[in-house]
């Protein structure tokens, strides 16, 4: 398939929304007859490390759209210049040293249209107009990074005999082995927020490839049942210990060295057993020397008996 010459395309919309519709439209239509799905688009821009679906949803909402990466933008052109593209399964981004002198033409063409497009809409027009996206503060991992949140797995004893935790029910919902619950759901959202054009998932410590360890870790409970937590602290040497809970029912709490002394920092509760005031530990930064020494960085959140997230 050939390009024929064309004015270049004005938008006269908000652009934002512009180039979203463009993408999809790339997607649905380019190849008459062959709808491509966000999965298997995410599949070939992904290579061994798909990209997520909702980052292509993201790319193509009407409501709030995301611009994309320009780089990202040249792997638009480069795929849509060749039925190649879509020759086996899953589909796959030809290097641009694979492509002919036309399929070549085809790319250059839909790139310039695309960074056109993508100019308009982070342009100074579209900055006060479109949609604002945090990009910066604590949360912010940058474009083109990997989050990974890691929760602790709740103990078997605590699960077994429910079907909704086995996974050979019908019934089975993953995320009833997950411990902190309700912090994960606050968290992953606000990252999600905070880093749209990024890869957001989250996984318990068991569940962790050694790619993971390459992502940024978000590390959400404490020493206890979150493995990742407990060897992470060990390693680092800060001088803030979480003291791992020797019962279930004990306290627990959180350990500072300082001059040669220990004091121990724990939750308060009433008579009768109720959480009156809770401590929490939070640590940020690079790691070093650890099994997870490629791991860009990683922050820890843990309390002494309930585990929130914490920001700053």
């Amino acid at each position: 398939m050939k390009f024929t010459e064309r004015p270049t395309p004005v938008y006269a919309d908000d652009p934002h929304r512009a180039l979203a519709r463009r993408l999809r439209s790339l997607r649905e239509e380019h190849w008459p007859g062959l709808g491509i799905t966000q999965h298997q688009l995410a599949e070939a821009f992904g290579g061994r490390r798909p990209l997520s679906i909702s980052l292509i949803s993201s790319w193509e909402s009407q409501t709030k759209p995301v611009v994309p990466p320009a780089k990202r933008l040249e792997a638009y052109a480069t795929f849509f210049a060749t039925m190649r593209s879509v020759e086996s399964n899953p589909f796959r981004l030809l290097a641009p040293s694979q492509l002919t002198d036309e399929e070549r033409a085809n790319r250059d063409a839909l790139r310039n249209e695309l960074l056109l497009l993508r100019e308009q809409a982070t342009g100074p027009a579209a900055a006060m107009t479109g949609p604002v996206s945090p990009v910066s503060g604590f949360w912010h991992f940058g474009e083109e990074n990997i989050v990974t949140i890691v929760c602790a797995q709740l103990p078997s004893d605590m699960v077994s005999g429910f079907d909704y935790t086995n996974p050979n029910s019908p019934d089975y919902v993953a995320l009833y082995t997950y411990a902190d619950l309700d912090a994960l759901i606050e968290l992953y959202g606000h990252i999600r927020a905070v880093n749209p054009a990024t890869q957001v998932h989250f996984k318990t410590a068991p569940e962790l490839s050694e790619d993971d360890y390459t992502s940024h870790l978000v590390l959400l409970g404490g020493v206890d049942w979150n493995s990742v937590t407990r060897d992470l602290l060990y390693r680092l040497e800060v001088p803030v210990l979480q003291v791992a809970r020797a019962e279930e029912n004990a306290i627990g709490g959180f350990e500072v060295h300082e001059n040669g002394e220990r004091t121990l920092f724990a939750p308060r509760l009433d008579e009768g057993g109720h959480l009156v005031q809770d401590i929490g530990h939070f640590y940020g930064g690079p790691i070093r020397s650890t099994p997870c020494e490629r791991s860009p960085s990683a922050t820890a959140c843990s309390a002494g008996a309930r585990t929130a997230w914490c920001g700053r």
